[in-house]
């Protein structure tokens, strides 16, 4: 009876060498799906006015001769301004159909990891965006019409999109990090965002310019596979206690749905919904005005070429690597909450700089104010973590996914609508709506 109760063989040890191939980290994945969406962003909406332009009858944006971009009267050209509210609106298409589709699949994979594991649900989505950068390559190979640029985002989405590859990843960190260092943690993912993006934005708006659309593009194909094949081989499942769990099934809905309805301690459903109503404004801005900036760019008066643009885009992400630097510096001082309505003053006076910017120097100033801008989201994340228990941080973060997905579908109909709407009276009118709308989530903090 003695030999029937001993427990089972204890696993094998891992050999060294193959232990030094698993690893905590789950920022490498990160860079390499940022700097593959950094790629497509940009030149994305470039090809689309190069291309929608061309159709039209408009000409090329850099030649010097015919483009009227710097005359006086090319606020005025009707031509122009069709083509930029026709690529505003294909933008509007493309981003709606991918983020209504990724709403409902991020909350399904993302509660399904607390089950299986992150790594499935880090697997699928980077697969996704390569297969989805695979169509955008056969559409300028094949000159097909940019409707299939929506078809490849809403394949994207039906596997998670970039954005359950940001809640896996916030996931993971909340898994392997202490709750007192968990918001430098979350501030630390967030940076390789914006080291990623300024890559991707300074090479991709040179390598445009050089060599055309194609071989970018195959750079960020090339990132989204090495992603898929980092978390399916290299990384290590940070889940300590993995079960099977059903993929299509309600009860993945449901452990979301508790989380406000029912949590752990009721008094952490108002702080739930507070925390996630200010970061569902402050992304819905951020998301907002990056979707116009190159539109904005490329319009009279800047009338910026690619590799400006490529300059500006840098710019605009250099703010997570100096927001991680004063988060740092601020927390030795301050509480994060102080620290978080500091990063939205900072978002707030630099988009009132953008929105009046008539100049390049104007513009790269306001993108200067914006230093401290993205301090706001990593002490929410933080914040919001710290109230819900350790098995429900993928249902956590599924829900921030979904609220983040929710913010695109909001921001590209709301902004992308705006801005054409507005083009005759003020091209900057949407960055002074996002400011004005910020004053909320600072209010609510506060």
């Amino acid at each position: 009876m003695a030999a029937m109760a001993a427990p089972p063989p204890a696993e094998p040890p891992v050999p060294p060498g193959r232990r030094r191939l698993s690893l905590l980290a789950v920022e490498p994945l990160l860079f390499l799906a940022t700097v593959s969406l950094g790629l497509q962003g940009p030149l994305a909406t470039q090809y689309l006015w190069d291309r929608l332009g061309a159709e039209h009858g408009y000409s090329n944006r850099d030649s010097t001769d015919s483009s009227g971009c710097g005359d006086d009267n090319a606020t005025a050209d009707p031509l122009r301004q069709e083509v930029e509210a026709l690529v505003s609106h294909w933008n509007l298409y493309i981003n709606l159909g991918g983020f209504f589709v990724s709403l409902f699949s991020v909350t399904l994979l993302g509660a399904w990891s607390d089950s299986v594991g992150r790594r499935p649900a880090l697997i699928l989505p980077a697969a996704g965006m390569a297969l989805q950068t695979a169509i955008y390559l056969l559409v300028m190979y094949l000159e097909l019409h940019v409707a299939f640029f929506l078809l490849g985002r809403i394949l994207s989405g039906l596997t998670g999109d970039y954005n359950l590859i940001l809640a896996s990843c916030f996931s993971y960190v909340a898994d392997t990090s202490e709750r007192r260092a968990r918001t430098f943690r979350v501030a630390i993912l967030e940076a390789c965002l914006g080291i990623a993006g300024m890559v991707a934005s300074i090479g991709g708006g040179q390598w445009r310019k050089a060599q055309g659309y194609i071989n970018p593009f195959w750079l960020a194909f090339a990132a989204s596979l090495a992603a898929t094949l980092y978390a399916t081989f290299f990384l290590r499942e940070s889940v300590k206690q993995k079960k099977a769990a059903k993929l299509v099934t309600l009860s993945h809905y449901k452990a979301v749905y508790r989380l406000y309805a029912t949590p752990e301690h009721p008094s952490s459903r108002w702080k739930l919904a507070l925390y996630s109503l200010a970061f569902f404004l402050i992304v819905t801005v951020h998301f907002g005005a990056k979707d116009i900036y190159v539109l904005y760019e490329l319009g009279f008066p800047l009338c910026w070429a690619s590799d400006l643009i490529g300059y500006g885009s840098a710019a605009s992400y250099l703010a997570y690597l100096s927001s991680l630097v004063g988060l740092r510096l601020l927390q030795l001082c301050l509480e994060d909450t102080w620290v978080a309505e500091i990063g939205l003053i900072s978002n707030i006076a630099g988009m009132v700089v953008i929105s009046l910017a008539t100049t390049t120097a104007l513009m790269f100033t306001g993108y200067g104010i914006l230093f401290l801008s993205m301090a706001a989201t990593p002490v929410i994340r933080s914040k919001l973590s710290k109230l819900v228990s350790e098995t429900e941080q993928g249902a956590l973060f599924a829900s921030v996914a979904c609220v983040e997905g929710l913010c695109s579908l909001v921001s590209t109909g709301v902004f992308n609508s705006l801005y054409p709407a507005t083009l005759h009276f003020m091209r900057g009118f949407p960055f002074l709506f996002g400011a004005i709308i910020l004053l909320i989530p600072a209010a609510i903090l506060g």
